[in-house]
C-alpha cells in the first residue's frame, strides 16, 4: 500500500499538535514534556491507533540530523564565561565519567540479563554497548523541568551540567560506534586499534569544530544579505556543514558541531538573537520528532519480557553506577560539597540522545539489536518518570535551589535586545494611582537610569517624550540596565504591584 505525501503530512501535523498540547499540560504538572511526547508516539503506533513505521534507515537519518541540531543549539546557548570556572569538572564528567558509567553499567547489565533473560544470550561486550547508548545525559530535559519550577541552581551547578550534557553526547556516540565495530568483529577484536581510533576522532572533531566555528562567524559577519530572515538559515547551513565536513576529515562530527556551536554562540555576529531563537525552537522540534519516532518504532508487546530486567537496570544506573562515576570523577575537587555531587549524580536523565544511539545499534543489525533498543526505551521511560519528575524537588531538598529574580515576559511588545547590550526590558500597565501627581510621563516616579521607550494605547504604538500625556491602562515598554531599578519602576507605574 502506497501512502500519499498528504496523508503523511496530515498525520505529522496532528501528532505535533497533540504533542505540543501534551507538553503544555506537562509544564503545568511538572511532568517532563518529552515523556508525554513519547506516550503520544506509542498511542499512535502499531499497537495503538495503528500507524506503522518500521523504516530503521529513515529513523537513523532523522536521528542524525536531530542530534546535530540539539548539540549545536546546546553549544550556542552555553556561555564560556559561566563554564570557564568549572570546565575541568565538566570535561572529566563528559569523558571519564561516560566511559566509567558504560563499563560499570555494562557489567551489571551482563549479570542482570544473565539472571533474568538467560535465553537472550547477550555477551559482555554487547552489554557494555547497551550501557554506552545510555551513558550520556540530556540537558534539554533537565533544564526544561527546572525552568518549569522557576528554580535556579547554586554553586555553578547549572553551567557544569550544561557543559557535561553538551559534551558527553559525542563521547557516548564514539564509544557506541566503537563497541558496535568490536561486536561485529566477533571473536578476535583489536581493542587497541578501536580505542585509538576513538581518540583520534575526538581530537579531529575538537579542532575542526573550533576552526569551522571561527570560519562561520567570519563569513556571517562578512556577507551582506539583503533578506535578514536568511541569517538563521545561514547559521543552520554551517551547523550541517561542520558535521558533514568533519565526517570527511575522519573526525567526530557530533563533537565538532557542539564545539562549533560553542564558538559561534560566544561570538558577536549579525542577527544573533534571531538565530538563537530559531535554534531553540528547532532543537525542541528535533527532540519532539525523535520521541515520536521512538514511540512509533517500539512495540509495547515486546516490552513485557524486559519489564523486570529493565527496572533493575534503570535503578542500578540511577542509584549505583551514575553516583559511583560522578563521585570518582569529582574526587580531585575537594572543595565541591557532597550535596553538589549527589545532585549531579541524580541529573543522569536520559532523553533523546540514547534513543538516537539505540536506533544506530538497531540499524547495524548486530545480534540482540532489538533487545538493546527495547531496553534503552524502557530505561529512558523509567528515567523520565523517576528522575524527571523529582529533579526540582531534589534540588530543593538538598538546599541547592535559588528562586531567581522574577521577570515578566513581554506580551504587548515584540521586541528583544541582544545580550551584549546588558539591558533588561519589561512592560507595565499604567494605574490610576500612578497618575495622581500628574499625567505626564515626566511625573512618574521612576529612576533616572530607567527609560520608557514605547507606549501602546488602543492597539497603536508610539514613542513618548517627557511631556507625553499618559492614560490609565496604557502599556509601557521599559528598559534599564539595573534589575532592581526596573522592579521599582514597575511598582511605581502599576501602583505598587510588582511584575
Amino acid at each position: 500500500m502506497v501512502i500519499s505525501v498528504e496523508v503523511v503530512l496530515f498525520s505529522l501535523s496532528i501528532l505535533f499538535f497533540i504533542s505540543i498540547l501534551a507538553g503544555k499540560a506537562g509544564h503545568r504538572l511538572g511532568v517532563p514534556a518529552l515523556l508525554l511526547f513519547l506516550v503520544v508516539g506509542m498511542v499512535f503506533g502499531t499497537d495503538g491507533v495503528g500507524i506503522e513505521f518500521e523504516n530503521i534507515q529513515v529513523a537513523q537519518a532523522i536521528g542524525t540530523v536531530a542530534l546535530c541540531i540539539i548539540l549545536f543549539s546546546g553549544g550556542m546557548d552555553t556561555k564560556l564565561s559561566e563554564i570557564r570556572p568549572i570546565i575541568a569538572q565538566g570535561v572529566i564528567l563528559a569523558t571519564i565519567g561516560v566511559l566509567l558509567t558504560a563499563i560499570l553499567t555494562g557489567v551489571m547489565i551482563w549479570w542482570v540479563l544473565g539472571m533474568t533473560l538467560q535465553g537472550a544470550g547477550i555477551g559482555l561486550m554487547a552489554s557494555i554497548l547497551l550501557a554506552a547508548t545510555m551513558s550520556s545525559t540530556d540537558s534539554a530535559s533537565v533544564f526544561s523541568i527546572l525552568r518549569s519550577r522557576s528554580l535556579n541552581l547554586k554553586n555553578n551547578l547549572r553551567p557544569m551540567l550544561e557543559l557535561e550534557s553538551g559534551s558527553n553526547d559525542p563521547m557516548a556516540y564514539v564509544l557506541t560506534i566503537t563497541l558496535i565495530s568490536i561486536v561485529q568483529m566477533g571473536g578476535d577484536p583489536n581493542y587497541l586499534a578501536a580505542f585509538g581510533t576513538l581518540g583520534i576522532q575526538l581530537l579531529i572533531g575538537l579542532v575542526a569544530g573550533y576552526l569551522f566555528g571561527k570560519l562561520a562567524v567570519k563569513v556571517i559577519n562578512t556577507l551582506n544579505i539583503d533578506n535578514d530572515s536568511l541569517y538563521p538559515i545561514l547559521v543552520f547551513t554551517f551547523c550541517i556543514f561542520i558535521f558533514s565536513a568533519t565526517y570527511f576529515l575522519m573526525g567526530n562530527g557530533f563533537l565538532a558541531v557542539y564545539i562549533g556551536g560553542l564558538v559561534i554562540g560566544n561570538s558577536t555576529f549579525v542577527h544573533k538573537r534571531s538565530s538563537l531563537n530559531f535554534f531553540d525552537g528547532l532543537a525542541w522540534m528535533s527532540q519532539l520528532l525523535m520521541f515520536l519516532t521512538l514511540g512509533l518504532l517500539v512495540n509495547p508487546g515486546e516490552l513485557v519480557p524486559i519489564i523486570i530486567p529493565g527496572i533493575i537496570i534503570s535503578f542500578i544506573m540511577i542509584f549505583i553506577t551514575r553516583p559511583v562515576s560522578v563521585f570518582f570523577c569529582l574526587l580531585p575537587f575537594r572543595k565541591m560539597h557532597v550535596k553538589d555531587k549527589v545532585f549531579v549524580s541524580w541529573v543522569g536523565l536520559r532523553g533523546a540522545v540514547p534513543i538516537i544511539f539505540a536506533i544506530v545499534v538497531l540499524a547495524s543489525d548486530i545480534p540482540n539489536a532489538r533487545l538493546i533498543f527495547n531496553t534503552v526505551f524502557f530505561c529512558t521511560l523509567v528515567s523520565l518518570i523517576v528522575q524527571g519528575t523529582t529533579l526540582s524537588k531534589m534540588a530543593i531538598w538538598l538546599g541547592l535551589a535559588d528562586t531567581p529574580e522574577q521577570s515578566s515576559k513581554l506580551k504587548n511588545f515584540d521586541i528583544e535586545y541582544a545580550e551584549e547590550i546588558g539591558s533588561v526590558t519589561a512592560e507595565a500597565t499604567v494605574s490610576a494611582q500612578a497618575l495622581t501627581d500628574g499625567n505626564y510621563l515626566m511625573n512618574l516616579n521612576i529612576p533616572e537610569d530607567t527609560l520608557v521607550v514605547m507606549v501602546k494605547r488602543d492597539g497603536k504604538y508610539f514613542v513618548p517624550t517627557g511631556k507625553t500625556s499618559l492614560q490609565e491602562n496604557d502599556n509601557l515598554l521599559i528598559i534599564s540596565d539595573n534589575q532592581k531599578e526596573l522592579r521599582e519602576s514597575i511598582k511605581a507605574i502599576q501602583g505598587g504591584n510588582d511584575y
